[in-house]
C-alpha cells in the first residue's frame, strides 16, 4: 500500500504491480484437454475449411444460446460485414457512437454510412427515442450493441424497426451467456454477432459467430464466408473468406467446458471491486442485473471529476504508471474517429450522454489473471489518490499533464 505521494510511479517510486495487469488478459480454460485436441486435428490433418470441431461448435453455441443457426466466423467484425451484407443494408444504418470502432467500419467499409445516435445515461445503450429522431427515408437498418453485456431495450427497438420497415440486428460482441428477460442474447433481431476475441471473457484465440433464428439468412451467410462455394467446385453466390479455422474452434470447445468457471471467476471480481469501492466520493461502479444471466465482463466505474477532484483520465495515467492497464473504453466515440470526425465534425452536439461517458468511463483489470487481493491493492490505490488533498491532486495533474497513453495490445 502507497501511503506517501511521492511513493506513486508517476513522481518517481516503484510501480505496485511488478507485471502489467490488463482489462482483458486471456482466459484459458483445460490445457490438457485443449492440446489433446491440437494433437487430434495434426493428426487429422484437417485444419480449415468447415472441419468437425467447428461444425462442433457451431452446435455448441447454438444449443447454448438457444437459437437455430450458428456461423463460426474468423472474427465478429467479418461478421457484422457479412451480415450487414446478406440483409441487404444499404444508405444509412443508425447505431451508437458508444462502442468499438469496428460497428461503424463494419458498414463504411461496405459504402454503408453509418448515423451515430446517443446513448442512454444510465444503461449506456443506443437510446430508442434517439433512434426514432435519427430514421430519415434514406435509413435500412439499426444495429443495437449490448455495451458491457447489459442488453439493450430489444422490445423498444423492435417496436420501431417494424413500424418503420427497418432491418434490427445487434452487435453482441460483449454479450455472450447473458440473458433479458430470462432469454438468452442471440435471438433477438434479425440476428446477433458474438465477438470471441482474446481479449473477450469468452474466446477462441480470435473469432466471432453470427447467430439466427432466420434458416434462409444462415445458408447466404454459409456461402458468403466461403466464397460462394456451395459444394464441391460450385460457386454460386458472391463470397469471400471468413471462416473459423480448426485451431481456433478447439480453443472454443475446450473454453465452453469452463464456461461458468469463468463467469463465476467475474462474478467474484466483479463484488469485490463493488465492496472496495463502495461509498468512494467521485467512484461509481457500473451495475449489473443480478436476476439476470451476466457474464460480469466490465468492471466499468464513472469517474465524476467534480466529486473525485481528478479527472479519469489523470487516475488513468496514474494506474498506468503503477502497471494497472485500466482502459477508457469508447474514447473519443466512434464519431471522434476518421473518417467520421472529418466527414462530419458536429457529431458531438448531438451525442451529449456519449460525450459525457466518454470523459467518465474507466474499466479494470478482470478475468482468471486477477484475485482478490490485487483487486483490494487496486482500489486501496484509487482511494489513495482520491482521497489526497487538492495541492496534491493538483501536482499529480500537472505530472501527468495531457500525455497520451502508450498502446494497450490486449
Amino acid at each position: 500500500m502507497k501511503n506517501q505521494l511521492e511513493e506513486l510511479a508517476v513522481l518517481g517510486g516503484k510501480p505496485f504491480f511488478a507485471r502489467p495487469l490488463h482489462v482483458g488478459s486471456p482466459n484459458l480454460g483445460d490445457r490438457r484437454r485443449l492440446m489433446t485436441r491440437i494433437e487430434d486435428l495434426l493428426n487429422r490433418r484437417w485444419f480449415t475449411n468447415n472441419g468437425p470441431f467447428v461444425r462442433e461448435f457451431e452446435q455448441r453455441v447454438a444449443y447454448l444460446v438457444n437459437v437455430r443457426n450458428c456461423v463460426a466466423m474468423c472474427n465478429a467484425t467479418k461478421g457484422l460485414e457479412l451480415v450487414a451484407r446478406a440483409l441487404g443494408l444499404h444508405g444509412e444504418v443508425i447505431i451508437p457512437s458508444f462502442t468499438f470502432v469496428a460497428t461503424a467500419h463494419a458498414l463504411q467499409w461496405q459504402q454503408i454510412t453509418p448515423i451515430f445516435c446517443d446513448v442512454d445515461a444510465t444503461s449506456h445503450n443506443i437510446d430508442p427515442d434517439c433512434v426514432e429522431r435519427m430514421i430519415t427515408p434514406k435509413t435500412t437498418g439499426i444495429i443495437g450493441v449490448h455495451v458491457w453485456g447489459r442488453p439493450c431495450n430489444t422490445e423498444r427497438l423492435a417496436e420501431i424497426a417494424t413500424r418503420r420497415g427497418l432491418t434490427l440486428l445487434f452487435d453482441a460482441a460483449h454479450a455472450f451467456s447473458c440473458t433479458r428477460g430470462g432469454r438468452m442474447i442471440g435471438g433477438f433481431g434479425a440476428a446477433e454477432v458474438f465477438s470471441f476475441h482474446a481479449t473477450k471473457f469468452f474466446n477462441t484465440f480470435e473469432g466471432g459467430a453470427v447467430v439466427t433464428n432466420d434458416d434462409a439468412l444462415a445458408r447466404k451467410l454459409r456461402l458468403m464466408n466461403n466464397f460462394g462455394f456451395s459444394g464441391y467446385d460450385n460457386v454460386i453466390y458472391l463470397g469471400t473468406n471468413g471462416k473459423m479455422n480448426e485451431v481456433c474452434a478447439a480453443m472454443g470447445l475446450t473454453n465452453l467446458e469452463c464456461l461458468e468457471d469463468f463467469v463465476e471467476t467475474n462474478r467474484r471480481n466483479y463484488r469485490a471491486y463493488r465492496q472496495n469501492l463502495a461509498g468512494v466520493s467521485g467512484v461509481t461502479v457500473i451495475e449489473y442485473d443480478e436476476t439476470e444471466r451476466c457474464n460480469y465482463q466490465y468492471i466499468v466505474l464513472e469517474i465524476d471529476e467534480k466529486q473525485a477532484g481528478v479527472s479519469r483520465d489523470t487516475l488513468m495515467h496514474l494506474l498506468h504508471a503503477e502497471n494497472v492497464l485500466a482502459r477508457r473504453y469508447f474514447y473519443p466515440g466512434c464519431h471522434g474517429m476518421e473518417p467520421y470526425h472529418s466527414d462530419f465534425p458536429h457529431w458531438e452536439l448531438l451525442l451529449p450522454n456519449t460525450r459525457r461517458l466518454c470523459s467518465r468511463v474507466l474499466s479494470l483489470p478482470n478475468g482468471q489473471a486477477i484475485g482478490e487481493s490485487q483487486i483490494q491493492e487496486i482500489c486501496s490505490l484509487i482511494k489513495f489518490v482520491l482521497g489526497l488533498s487538492l495541492r496534491e491532486k493538483g501536482r499529480l495533474k500537472e505530472v501527468v499533464g495531457a500525455e497520451e497513453p502508450e498502446a494497450v495490445l490486449v
